[in-house]
């Protein structure tokens, strides 16, 4: 197994809350994230920039923990 290094991002990312009940098919949640409950009041959804159909859920912990809304 390679070693895990450190990385930042250079752009930003798309988020909008989860609707509680909302169709998750096309969203990828993992296996960690099913586990725990999710999707679960609180959580994201993220999606691609370059391709809107790429989209996968983030949790409510992680989203508070690394993101922040940049002003208009």
């Amino acid at each position: 197994m390679s070693e895990f290094k450190r990385y930042t991002r250079r752009a930003y990312a798309e988020l909008r809350p989860y609707i509680v009940g909302e169709d998750v098919t096309d969203i990828s949640v993992s296996v960690f994230d099913k586990k725990h409950g999710s999707p679960k009041a609180g959580d994201y959804i993220a999606r691609n920039p370059q391709d809107h159909s790429d989209q996968w859920l983030v949790s409510a912990a992680y989203f508070a923990a690394n993101h922040f809304e940049l002003a208009p």
